[in-house]
């Protein structure tokens, strides 16, 4: 073996002693295990190689894991450790010093979480945390809660995920993970930091979104054509409601808030499943509605388990406002509802197929109900997007100028002096950026048709 060849395997072992040295000390380093008597976390007690020690690297500086090598870092590792010199482990371990206090300053109020964190710390979760001012009749997010998350990237909506608040669960999405424990007491529509860094919305849905978001078991009547529906009924506080269809329960909670608690809602479902659901989607908005305002919400909707053609004892002596129908055959139905709507009442009907509406029509040509059709509509909504147009690097587009304006923005520019004219340049004044507006690309297709139908008297 030749000398030249005898240094470049000495070499090459050393280097792979130095890698399982570095392995060992990375290891150490992560190890969640039961600490030994001596502070040692693994508590093996096994003795530290000799020389000098590899410092690990920190987990902090990137958000999908360890931060990138340094140039210094790759050629220290390559040469051999006993070769380098004294001011090259003086570097890295300044730079492992500086990793470890960008480490320490992460607090709860950036959610940036590290993944070995105990989660029944509650101490750790609760540092930092800063008491923001309530206002009057304000109440902040609590366990028990139902609550939305929201996280929009370039104009996009990636995330929305409706959720319950509970004690030692963690939202977990592919933008990262949000410790419930650190969204209780904040205010509805705070940002928060996932465990990615990513900037989280969590507030409160609204009455439409929680119908939207909420575990269904038929599809449900969706908000447009709901509200399209109560302006139909002209439904108002303290009226009595008929309800067929309760589905997963969204219109009979719209129903619900029109009428108030002076009112009432008798919803009649066929299927016992949709009739579980229903009543389960109503209890929880109303656990959580009493959770976030402090109030009962109005226990006014019944739930009946039947179906409403043969439902005639039920209705028996009983007299209603305004009839709400959502059936595959309301046509059938409509002996047994119209002899208890009020005279001058409206009778809406949901529909999904244009079949449904002509046997309907055809069951109205047919038979004596003094019932009138007035309209068919379907309700359309148009999304636009409107934003300021922005450049590839983030910053906004300025609209072009005429030469007679140029001329006049140079002139008042030399007026001016030289740390104002700066300042100028930094800021776009009203009406200087440009606007992009045009319908979305993601728009909502056909969900119902809506038939107004009104007793009258001959």
């Amino acid at each position: 073996m030749t000398p030249r060849l005898a240094r470049v395997c000495a070499t090459c072992l050393s280097h792979k002693i130095n890698l399982r040295i570095t392995s060992l000390a990375r290891i150490q380093w992560v190890g969640t295990g039961p600490k030994s008597p001596d502070g040692d976390e693994d508590g093996s007690g096994a003795p530290v190689p000799s020389g000098p020690t590899i410092p690990p690297f920190s987990r902090s500086a990137s958000r999908f894991g360890r931060r990138p090598l340094s140039p210094l870092e790759r050629v220290s590792q390559m040469l051999p450790q006993e070769s380098l010199s004294e001011e090259v482990w003086e570097l890295r371990e300044e730079k492992t010093r500086e990793d470890y206090k960008d480490t320490e300053t992460q607090t709860p109020e950036t959610l940036k979480e590290d993944p070995d964190m105990h989660e029944d710390d509650e101490s750790v979760l609760n540092q930092g945390k800063e008491v923001a001012h309530v206002l009057p009749e304000e109440r902040v997010m609590c366990f028990g809660e139902v609550v939305l998350a929201e996280y929009r990237r370039k104009r996009r909506l990636e995330l929305q995920k409706m959720f319950q608040l509970e004690k030692g669960c963690k939202l977990g999405s592919s933008w990262g993970s949000v410790a419930h424990d650190a969204i209780q007491g904040c205010h509805a529509g705070t940002v928060l930091r996932t465990s990615l860094g990513l900037p989280m919305l969590i507030r409160r849905p609204s009455l439409e979104e929680f119908t939207l978001f909420m575990k269904r078991g038929p599809a449900i009547a969706y908000p447009k054509d709901a509200n399209a529906m109560l302006m139909m009924m002209d439904v108002n506080e303290g009226d009595c409601v008929l309800e067929s269809g309760s589905g997963s329960g969204a219109m009979s909670l719209f129903l619900s808030r029109a009428v108030g608690s002076s009112g009432s809602v008798l919803s009649v479902e066929v299927r016992e499943d949709h009739h579980r659901r229903a009543v389960l989607n109503y209890e929880r908005w109303r656990s959580s509605w009493s959770l976030r305002s402090g109030k009962e919400w109005p226990e006014n909707v019944h739930f009946h388990l039947g179906d409403l053609i043969n439902a005639a004892p039920l209705l028996a002596g009983r007299s209603f406002n305004s009839v709400a129908l959502d059936m595959i055959n309301p046509h059938l139905a409509l002996h047994t509802v119209v002899p208890h709507l009020h005279t001058g009442g409206v009778c809406a009907v949901y529909q999904a197929n244009i079949t449904q509406i002509i046997d309907l029509m055809e069951g109205l040509r047919c038979s004596t109900l003094p019932l009138v059709y007035e309209r068919i509509i379907e309700v359309q909504y148009r999304d636009w997007l409107l934003a300021p147009s922005l450049k590839k690097d983030g910053s906004f587009h300025q609209r072009r100028k005429s030469p007679d304006e140029e001329a006049t923005e140079s002139e008042n520019d030399e007026a001016n002096d030289e740390g104002k004219g700066h300042e100028r340049a930094a800021h776009f004044p009203f009406g200087s950026v440009p606007y992009i507006a045009r319908p979305h690309p993601e728009q909502n297709g056909h969900t119902a048709f809506l038939v107004k139908l009104r007793k009258i008297s001959r």
